[in-house]
């Protein structure tokens, strides 16, 4: 094949073939690193949307008195499978189950007022928010549980779920954790109440409609001790960029028509699709 051909013409030939070569590989590789998308794809083909949340967290996600699951999460995410023209399917966890349930696959994302950690960002992104809050102090209502700022937790037993950003930073500032698994709100209160526990870290308004579902419990929101203004959305698996991007133009959608803010006047008696009019400045980190 090679007689008559030169020596430096052999040589240039030589390295010709090995630079396709190289060529082939390097697209081959490049082809079998860069996956496909196919988020919305997958819900779009099975005409149907996978969800996960609690059913125990009022309002945004719980149980009514004929026993349907709804909340202001929960009817958000059927408005956008309406919108989409899917069906909707709820599956209930914990809150460490939900985050689970969407890294594995099992759920398309999560609805149950999520917040984004920093420990969480780095696997999870989070929708357009849906809801703008702060975070609040649920302590007993005859002596505020002996707290009057986040440096009196020191001692004090704190409720709430394992590995949430609250707990994480109850702990922080030396509070005990006391945990539960998916308890419903009665559960939470009664028990700082009795002096089971003595505080509950968590989201402002998901406090004061609980504080105010549940009267005959002698719990109360501290007032003025108010932390971390935050936004709250849906939680996705982060390389689900399409299907992310499906659900924000929904969401934008539901914005613009009123649908957010008729949902959010109904579960929170005032629109939280919008930031407050409370300034709260100060930001603490559990980390």
């Amino acid at each position: 094949m090679f007689k008559g051909m030169g020596e430096r013409a052999l040589k240039k030939w030589m390295i010709g073939v090995t630079l396709i070569a190289a060529g082939f590989i390097l697209t081959a590789c490049g082809n079998g690193q860069a996956k496909e998308d196919a988020s919305w794809e997958k819900v779009e083909d099975k005409k149907e949307i996978v969800v996960a949340t609690s059913g125990t967290l009022f309002p945004s996600s719980y149980y009514d008195d004929k026993n349907n699951l709804v909340g202001y999460d929960v009817d958000v995410a059927k408005e956008i499978a309406k919108k989409l023209d899917l069906k909707i399917q709820f599956k209930e966890y914990n809150v460490d189950g939900q985050v689970t349930a969407v890294n594995r696959g099992e759920a398309d994302f999560a609805a149950n007022d999520f917040g984004m950690s920093k420990e969480r960002s780095g696997k999870f992104s989070l929708s357009s928010p849906i809801k703008y809050s702060f975070d609040s102090m649920i302590v007993r209502k005859s002596d505020d549980s002996g707290i009057h700022s986040l440096d009196d937790l020191k001692g004090k037993k704190a409720a709430g779920e394992p590995n949430t950003s609250y707990m994480k930073l109850a702990e922080k500032y030396g509070a005990k954790a006391v945990t539960y698994d998916n308890a419903t709100n009665d559960q939470y209160l009664t028990d700082v109440a009795n002096g089971r526990t003595d505080v509950i870290l968590n989201d402002y308004y998901l406090q004061k409609m609980s504080v105010a579902a549940l009267p005959d419990i002698p719990v109360k929101i501290l007032e003025d001790v108010y932390f971390n203004a935050n936004t709250t959305g849906f939680l996705f698996k982060k390389e689900n960029k399409m299907l992310k991007t499906k659900i924000d133009h929904a969401l934008k959608d539901l914005k613009e028509d009123g649908t957010l803010t008729k949902i959010a006047e109904q579960y929170f008696g005032t629109d939280v699709s919008v930031k407050p009019k409370q300034e709260v400045t100060e930001k603490v980190s559990p980390d």
